[in-house]
C-alpha cells in the first residue's frame, strides 16, 4: 500500500470494479488489488483498454445526442471513478443548465465524484444501490433536480453484468421505464458472452468470484431483453464499439454489447 491515501470506510485490499476500470483507462484511483486484477484479465485480453475507452465513447457519443436534442437532465447509475469529460462537462457544454446526478454504490465513488464536483450547480454525487430503484428516486438529490414529468437520459454503463439474474436487472429498467417520461431515453452496456474470448471470460469471472459484485457475462438476445417496452435506437444492440461508427474500432477479445431505447 505504501503512503497510498484510504479513505474511511474503504478496504483497500478488497478489489472494487470502479478502481479496476478506472486502472484499465489510465486512472490513478485505485490500490494495489485493484491492478494486480486488472492487469490478470489484460494479460489474456490486452485489448481491454481499448473496450473500456470505446464504452466510454459511448456514453459521450448518446449524452451529447440527448442533450442536442433537448434533453437537459441526466441520471448517471454505476457512475464509477471520475473520468474527464464526463456526463456532465458533455451535456453543460451543449446545455449549461443541465442537470446531472450521479449514483454508485461503492463509497469510494461518492468520495472522489463529490470532491470533483463541489461548487457546479445543477450535479451532484449520491450513495445509491441500482437494485433498489424506489430509493434512488426518492433520494432527496433525485428528486431536487430530476423532473420525471419531462425527458430524462438514464445510464446504466457497465453496470449489469455486476448484477445477478437473481435481481431481476430487466425488472429494474422497467422500474425506471414507466416512471420516466415519453421521450427518455435509457442507455445500457455490459460485458456478452456472444464472441467473447472463453479464456479471458473465464479470468473475469474467477477474479470477480469472491467480490461484493461478481461478474456475469450475459447472451445479446438477453441483454436485448432488458429493453422490453421501449422502442430501441438504430443500431440496435450491438457490440460498443459500433455505436460510435463515424470513427474506426478495432474489435477486441472480450465483448461489450450496448444499446439505446426510448420510452414511448
Amino acid at each position: 500500500m505504501g503512503d497510498e491515501f484510504v479513505p474511511p470506510g474503504i478496504d483497500p485490499t478488497v478489489m472494487s470494479h470502479a478502481r479496476a476500470y478506472d486502472y484499465v483507462l489510465g486512472g490513478k484511483d485505485n490500490y494495489a488489488v485493484d491492478r494486480e486484477a486488472a492487469g490478470a484479465v489484460m494479460a489474456l485480453a490486452p485489448d481491454l483498454p481499448v473496450l473500456g475507452n470505446a464504452q466510454r465513447r459511448f456514453l459521450l457519443r448518446v449524452t451529447r445526442m440527448c442533450a442536442e436534442a433537448g434533453i437537459d437532465q441526466f441520471l448517471d447509475i454505476g457512475a464509477g471513478l471520475p473520468t474527464a469529460p464526463n456526463v456532465h462537462e458533455t451535456a453543460k457544454a451543449i446545455d449549461p443548465d443541465a442537470r446531472v446526478v450521479y449514483v454508485d454504490y461503492d463509497p469510494l465513488v461518492t468520495v472522489h465524484n463529490s470532491a470533483l464536483l463541489a461548487g457546479i450547480p445543477g450535479v451532484v454525487s449520491i450513495e445509491g444501490d441500482v437494485r433498489d430503484p424506489d430509493s434512488i428516486m426518492a433520494a432527496p438529490e433525485v428528486v431536487k433536480l430530476i423532473d420525471w414529468d419531462r425527458p430524462v437520459l438514464l445510464l446504466f454503463v457497465g453496470l449489469f453484468h455486476l448484477v445477478g439474474d437473481g435481481d431481476d436487472p430487466a425488472g429494474i429498467v422497467a422500474r425506471f421505464r414507466d416512471r420516466a417520461a415519453p421521450g427518455s431515453h435509457i442507455m445500457l452496456s455490459q460485458f456478452c458472452s456472444d464472441g467473447s474470448d472463453p479464456s479471458a471470460r473465464a479470468k473475469l469471472e474467477e477474479i470477480s468470484a469472491d467480490s461484493p459484485s461478481p461478474m456475469r457475462f450475459r447472451t445479446r438476445e438477453h441483454i436485448a431483453s432488458f429493453f422490453e417496452g421501449l422502442d430501441v435506437l438504430d443500431p440496435g444492440v450491438v457490440d460498443v464499439q459500433d455505436w460510435w461508427p463515424d470513427e474506426s474500432a478495432p474489435p477486441t477479445g472480450l465483448k461489450v454489447a450496448a444499446g439505446v431505447g426510448v420510452v414511448r
